[in-house]
């Protein structure tokens, strides 16, 4: 008589083992945690990799969604690096990839890698060429080499020698810069007004090589040179040096590009002219954006953002481009200091302490 309830019983609880294992398994499923991996090209190149970039791209990512594992590696200058950065990432569950190609090659690699599993790839600061990425976000890379040679333009007097000290030339970002420094001084070398007395591509963007670069022309033009378009901070570290040996730091216009503290410094003694400063944060934040939305699924709003498009010899990419600034000693503290970029006490230490201007 009652055998029926225990049966019954018996298949309630059943039921009830069944419905919690189910719940367990859609509760694991709904709090995986998704990740973005944020792979960086080196730190010899340009620092801002790992100081800015970096810790810039986890904070703006954690700062939308703090439960998002965000997997941040350099490859230091090494393609292979890059490739099993990438390979270990995808591995790790990486739900996007946020990368700034190391070379043409590489990039194209990482993207061949990452769409066999259906991963989305979003190229940062550098544009990936030889493969589609998904989105785009940087600046307008060739107006930083306008930016740089117009400021040679407006600066040297009617027949000055130019030397141009220009980055690697096996990444996009390197041939736009030098683009955009050609598209304003070719004119004038055409029509006599400058010189050009030297030209090197700067493999890597190593400064060290700069240097050397820059030892060889000052030999070939007999220490006449009156500006160096220089395509980075770091590079012009070592193009200074080389003019500083030679009694001609100071003499001599030299830009740069990223606004480095070092730069900065260099900038207010007076041994570099400018810089060109890239709101390196906002560039974070807009690449933090659309990550976010991509591993969400939601590329809806990604597209908005991503309002501009750039051909990369394969398609037209979705892409956010962002506006860069000269920065010179007049504007230093309106401009890098005053965004946060920066701080006084980075820039005002050493030699470069005696001019800086009263703090308010």
């Amino acid at each position: 008589m009652h055998f029926p309830r225990r049966i019954s019983l018996a298949a309630f609880a059943f039921s009830l083992v069944a419905a919690l294992v189910l719940a367990a398994c859609g509760s694991a499923s709904s709090s995986a945690k998704l990740t973005i991996a944020f792979l960086m090209p080196c730190s010899t190149c340009a620092d801002r990799f790992e100081h800015q970039d970096k810790p810039d791209f986890i904070a703006a990512v954690h700062a939308i969604d703090p439960s998002i594992n965000v997997i941040a590696n350099n490859a230091e200058g090494s393609d292979a690096t890059q490739l099993s950065q990438t390979e270990a990432a995808l591995s790790n569950g990486a739900n996007v990839v946020v990368i700034s190609p190391l070379d043409e090659s590489t990039g194209a690699a990482v993207v061949a890698k990452a769409s066999a599993q259906n991963v989305p790839v979003v190229s940062y600061d550098g544009l990936i060429t030889g493969a589609k990425a998904d989105y785009y976000v940087s600046f307008q890379n060739e107006q930083v080499g306008e930016l740089q040679g117009q400021y040679l333009a407006d600066n040297l007097q009617p027949g000055a020698t130019i030397v141009m000290i220009n980055g690697s030339q096996d990444i996009a970002p390197g041939r736009d810069f030098k683009a955009g420094a050609h598209k304003i001084l070719d004119p004038l070398f055409q029509s006599g007004k400058f010189k050009l007395g030297y030209e090197s591509d700067t493999q890597s963007f190593d400064p060290a090589k700069a240097q050397t670069e820059m030892e060889q022309a000052l030999t070939k033009l007999n220490n006449k040179v009156d500006g160096v378009l220089v395509a980075n901070d770091g590079m012009a570290g070592g193009v200074v040096a080389a003019l500083t040996a030679q009694h001609l730091n100071g003499k001599v216009l030299v830009t740069g590009q990223d606004a480095t503290d070092a730069g900065l410094q260099r900038i207010l003694v007076g041994d570099q002219s400018m810089t060109v400063y890239k709101a390196i944060k906002k560039e974070a934040q807009a690449a933090a954006q659309i990550a976010v939305d991509l591993a969400k699924g939601n590329r809806t709003d990604a597209n908005t953002l991503a309002s501009a498009t750039v051909n990369n010899g394969v398609a037209d990419v979705p892409s956010v481009l962002l506006t860069p600034i000269v920065v010179t000693k007049d504007n230093i503290f309106s401009t890098v200091v005053a965004d946060g970029f920066t701080s006084r006490n980075n820039i005002c230490v050493g030699a470069a302490a005696a001019f800086c201007p009263p703090a308010s």
